[in-house]
C-alpha cells in the first residue's frame, strides 16, 4: 500500500500563488506516476498535472504556463507550484499515484480557494 499526504492549500487572492506538496510513504518503489487532480463542487474530478518517475509530465490545458509540477524520487514527494491563480482554480486538490501495475492511490485532498 501507498499513503499520500497533501499540504499547502488555502485561501489566496486572484493572481496569487500557492505551492502544494504531497508526500508518499509505504511501497513507494512501486510508484510510476505521481500528480495532482482537482474537483470543484458539482464538477467531475479532472487532471491538473502528472509526472512519471523519469519526469515525463502532462498538464491540463487550463493550467499550462501557470502551474509547474516537480517530483523528488529520493524524498518521494511531488509538488505543484501554482501561479497566476484564477477563481476557476478553486477546488479540492488531490494527490494521486499509480503503480507500474496500474494500482491507484489517492490522498484525502487539500482545499484551494481563489477569491478576493
Amino acid at each position: 500500500q501507498v499513503q499520500l499526504v497533501e499540504s499547502g492549500g488555502g485561501l489566496v487572492q486572484p493572481g496569487g500563488s500557492l505551492r502544494l506538496s504531497c508526500a508518499a510513504s509505504g511501497r513507494v518503489l512501486s510508484i510510476d506516476v505521481m500528480g495532482w487532480y482537482r474537483q470543484a463542487p458539482g464538477n467531475e474530478r479532472e487532471l491538473v498535472a502528472t509526472t512519471t518517475r523519469v519526469n515525463g509530465t502532462v498538464y491540463a490545458d487550463s493550467v499550462k504556463g501557470r502551474f509547474t509540477i516537480s517530483r523528488d524520487n529520493f524524498k518521494n514527494t511531488v509538488n505543484l507550484q501554482m501561479n497566476s491563480l484564477k477563481p476557476e482554480d478553486t477546488a479540492v486538490y488531490l494527490c494521486h499515484a499509480r503503480s507500474y501495475a496500474g494500482t491507484l492511490w489517492w490522498g484525502t485532498g487539500t482545499p484551494v480557494t481563489v477569491s478576493s
